[in-house]
Order: C-alpha cells, then structure tokens, then sequence
C-alpha cells in the first residue's frame, strides 16, 4: 500500500497573507485525516512563512495519523524536533529567497553536517527521510550517514512533457531501484497532481508520496475532504 502524506503548508501560506488566524492548517489536517491521509507534512521553514511553531506543535497532540516535519539542517529547528518527536522528519535543503524547495539535498557535499542531523533525530526515535534528487551518488550517501527512508525529487518530472517526461520517469525508476537494493524505503513528492502521480505510484516499492500544492489548490474549488479523496483514487490508478 502507498501512503499518501498530505502537506498542508499552503492552508497557512493563505492565512499568513493576511496574518490573521484562517484558514487554520490544523483543521485542515483533521479534514484530510477524515478523508483517507495516511500522513500530514508540514515544512517549518527557517523564515516562517507559512507553518509556525505554534502549529507543527497543535499538529502533534491532534493528527492520529503519521506527522512529517520537514526541515533544513538547522541548529534551532533539529532541538525543536527532538522535543517535539514527530514520527518521521525529512531533511530538504532550503534557501530563503526560494519560491518552494528547490532540488534536493546534497548529502555529498554536506556529509557531516548531515550524519549530525540524522544521528540527533534518529537518537529521539524519529524515522528520518532525505529528500533526494534521483542521483545514485547521493543515494548511497544517503544510505551511509544513516538515512531511513529516501524521498525522490519529482520536480523534474511534473515539469517535463512528452519524451522528456518519460525519460524522467526512467530516472526516478532507476533511482527508486536503487534505493530499495540498499534496504531504505522508498518515498516521493514535488510538484505531483491529479494527472501526473499514476506513474510515479506504480514505481515499484514506492511506500509514500507527499503531494501539497496540487490538494490544496483543488480543496480551495471542492473542499478538503473531496480534494485527499480523489489523489486517493488517481494514486490507486497507477497501481491498477
């Protein structure tokens, strides 16, 4: 079974606009819940521009389902995961002046700064996921300072078109393989929709996919509920 974790970041992005108290991501979290969400993700930036404190925290005593925080290598944010013992954090790179996260973390270049995150969440029984683009260097660097799962950047994907996209998919499969043969789990996420999940669900031994943007778009037209419902059902047709 695919897990899907649904990242609430843009219910607040909405309220922060207006810096006003809705619409609140945590009531949104209890909808998606109520609609099949195996896991809410939510992303405590550095700057705070969307999720604050006060919500991962709300999160944590309300959600029954799995909580994702993710989050930078960062001094301030990791003391606060390991107080707060969320079931499982995904480390991203992160810079201020970005839009939305832009590639994924380069374990290569930042092995030591890493294997320290890693050891400290894992130490406070955090299962803990490394966003990745679908590079066999970083994978396995992943796999040697301690990672438990990978997450495979899509971006790259749900921007392509035609054979370019196929292409993609032929990477993302190539790495998916590739994580699984050093025995870590198997996730995705960026940038999938409705139209776009069905190929990367039926990669084999994908366990969990986290899709934000597209969910929150729909639910704004048809509601929560409705919105987690059908990415149920368009995860489920790539598996048929």
């Amino acid at each position: 079974m695919i897990e899907l974790g649904v990242n609430i970041d843009h219910v607040a992005t909405i309220r922060e606009a207006r810096k006003t108290f809705e619409p609140d991501p945590v009531w949104a979290a209890v909808l998606a819940e109520l609609a099949g969400a195996d896991g809410i993700t939510v992303h405590l930036r550095e700057d705070r521009r969307h999720i604050q404190q006060h919500d991962v925290e709300r999160l944590k005593t309300t959600v029954q389902c799995k909580l994702n925080l993710e989050m930078a290598c960062d001094e301030v944010i990791t003391e606060f995961a390991c107080r707060l013992e969320p079931d499982q954090a995904t480390l991203v790179p992160e810079r201020r002046e970005e839009i939305t996260t832009e590639g994924g973390l380069d374990v290569v270049g930042q092995r030591e700064l890493v294997a320290n995150t890693v050891e400290r969440l894992r130490e406070a029984g955090i299962l803990v996921s490394l966003f990745l683009d679908p590079e066999p260097p970083q994978i396995q660097a992943a796999a040697e300072v301690g990672a438990e799962a990978v997450e495979l950047h899509t971006g790259a994907y749900s921007l392509a078109t035609g054979e370019a996209r196929a292409r993609e998919l032929e990477r993302l499969t190539a790495a998916g393989a590739e994580v699984r043969r050093l025995g870590l789990l198997l996730h995705a996420g960026h940038g999938l929709h409705y139209r776009n999940v069905a190929p990367v669900a039926a990669i084999p031994e994908m366990r969990e996919l986290n899709i934000g943007h597209a969910i929150v778009a729909r639910a704004v037209l048809v509601g929560m509920e409705r919105a987690v419902r059908e990415m149920k059902e368009a995860i489920a047709a790539g598996l048929a």
